[in-house]
């Protein structure tokens, strides 16, 4: 072979190489062949994926395969519930002339319905619930999952916690794994199974994550005993929703779906659940007995703002002032505890939150002592031992109320930013006002300024509809304009004033609700 064949031979093989591997990196790349037909385009403009398979990591693989388990193992368990209720139509108008002809229409009664969702927790028939969703029904029908349909009685619903346990009678269910809610974190992933919309929608499954915990949510609080810890998650929760279970990717139901915030009543991505703690302690309690029984310390509370931490001496904004007193039978106020004070601590566990408080003392026996740590004005830290009182069984919940403190007033003091007036003789005549002059009588308020420090904090006569009075400044008693304005006189800007009022609140038994609000003196 001649060295000229040689040499084209080398080039020959070369160029063959280079358009192999040419080949190879365009097929690496994806690119069409030159020839190939063009991607064919749809009528709709959209162009058909390829039909290479699609590489998926495996952490995205393995969550996906994670909620299909999940929901293949858990939504046996849930249950639709529909609820009827009969109500007859006294008093029905109807056309002239028709009255005597229609007797039976007048006297006709009528089916309300209302449906919801459930889930199994007991191989024997025992059902959680809401307790929304079977209140005041006359008749309670349960499908499961396989479409076989059951009469269920109820056996115990607690309004307070909205929780209510049912039963049907069959064996061998499929029952749910409880988990622990106070494990939970906020940013899980978790599922949410239900009957949104009614029956259409049944056993439907959305996802999403713990958005925050500790929820509480204005408008469902139905007496000063209730007790809210809600749950906050953006999976898709609708009408119908109620009573589901809210499950984490092990399986185990960590809160019962129960609310929803939105201005058109459909999912907006608020969505809320009962902690499956709070919910399983209610359970019990309801499956042995019929009902629940909750203990109280007699006060009324709310979450600590940055004016009551800095008065006290926290360095953190945490911890349940106490507003006042349900009584003059509380029993903490007949140990020494005072309206302003801060509960910390109940024996010895920190307390953060409202709905940590109204858990720990709520499911206490009643005469069961407790150990509550409080700080007070200047930082002084006392412990107090307190005999837990028994709830009223007609009220709804056990420890406190939750609404913020609001109303007061002064004389357009620059301190605070208020105008009072003292208690004329023909108020204090008014029967309604025994409770206000029983205390050393007070300040009411008239007039809140709108660049002051208790704006939006306080309220006005006109804002209210009703008398707030000013009985103490800073443990100061304020009997008269006086006596508030030489107690705000002593206050110097930038101090924390605590101001302790009574409201007129008509719910109440005396007719007043006591609150404590903190504010900066300006």
């Amino acid at each position: 072979m001649s060295a000229r064949t040689r040499d084209w031979l080398k080039f020959g093989t070369l160029v063959g190489i280079t358009f192999v591997f040419g080949l190879l990196f365009a097929s690496a790349l994806n690119l069409p062949k030159r020839g190939a037909a063009e991607p064919v385009t749809t009528l709709q403009g959209v162009t058909p994926a390829s039909q290479a398979p699609v590489s998926v990591s495996k952490p995205l693989l393995d969550l996906s395969n994670a909620f299909v388990s999940v929901t293949d193992r858990t939504r046996p368990t849930v249950v639709f519930i529909r609820s009827e209720h009969r109500a007859r139509a006294e008093g029905q108008r109807l056309p002239p002339g028709f009255e005597d002809f229609l007797p039976q229409l007048r006297r006709r009664p009528q089916i309300e319905q209302g449906s919801g969702s459930g889930f199994i927790i007991s191989p024997d028939g025992l059902i959680l619930t809401n307790n929304h969703v079977v209140a005041g029904a006359e008749k309670v029908l349960v499908r499961l999952y396989d479409k076989r349909e059951f009469s269920a009685k109820v056996v115990g619903a607690d309004p307070a916690t909205d929780v209510a346990v049912i039963k049907i009678d069959v064996a061998g269910l499929p029952a749910a794994s409880l988990g622990n809610s106070d494990s939970t974190r906020v940013g899980e992933w978790v599922l949410a199974i239900g009957n949104p919309m009614g029956e259409q929608f049944a056993f439907t499954v959305t996802a999403g994550i713990v958005s925050a915990k500790g929820r509480l949510l204005a408008g469902l609080q139905q007496s000063k005993y209730a007790i809210q810890d809600f749950i906050q998650t953006d999976a898709a929760i609708n009408p119908g929703n109620s009573g589901g279970p809210l499950v984490n990717v092990r399986g185990d139901v960590i809160g019962i779906n129960s609310a929803i915030a939105s201005e058109t009543g459909v999912s907006a991505g608020y969505g809320f659940a009962i902690p499956i703690n709070l919910a399983r302690t209610v359970m019990e309690q309801l499956v042995k007995t019929g009902h629940v029984e909750r203990a109280v310390i007699g006060i009324a509370i709310r979450d600590a703002q940055p004016e009551d931490a800095e008065a006290v001496g926290l360095k953190e904004i945490t911890g349940v002032v106490v507003n006042g007193f349900t009584g003059d039978d509380s029993p903490a106020k007949r140990v020494g505890i005072l309206p302003g004070d801060v509960i910390v601590a109940l024996d010895g566990v920190p307390v953060s939150n409202t709905p940590q408080l109204q858990q720990r003392v709520g499911f206490k026996k009643p005469g069961e002592p407790v150990e509550v740590t409080v700080l007070r004005q200047g930082g002084v830290r006392k412990t107090y031992t307190v005999k837990l009182a028994r709830a009223p069984m007609g009220e709804e919940v056990a420890t406190a109320s939750t609404k913020p403190g609001s109303a007061e007033v002064s004389s357009m003091e620059e301190a605070i930013g208020v105008a009072v007036q003292t208690i004329t003789a023909e108020d204090a005549r008014d029967p309604r006002f025994r409770s206000v002059m029983d205390q050393g009588g007070g300040v009411a308020v008239t007039d809140v300024s709108p660049d002051g420090p208790a704006f939006q904090r306080l309220a006005s006569v006109e804002d209210q509809g009703g008398r707030d009075v000013i009985v103490k400044v800073n443990a100061t008693p304020t009997r008269n304009r006086a006596e508030f304005h030489d107690a705000l006189a002593k206050i110097k800007r930038g101090d924390i004033v605590t101001l302790q009022i009574l409201s007129q609140d008509p719910s109440s038994s005396t007719g007043w609700t006591g609150r404590v609000v903190r504010l900066r003196a300006r």
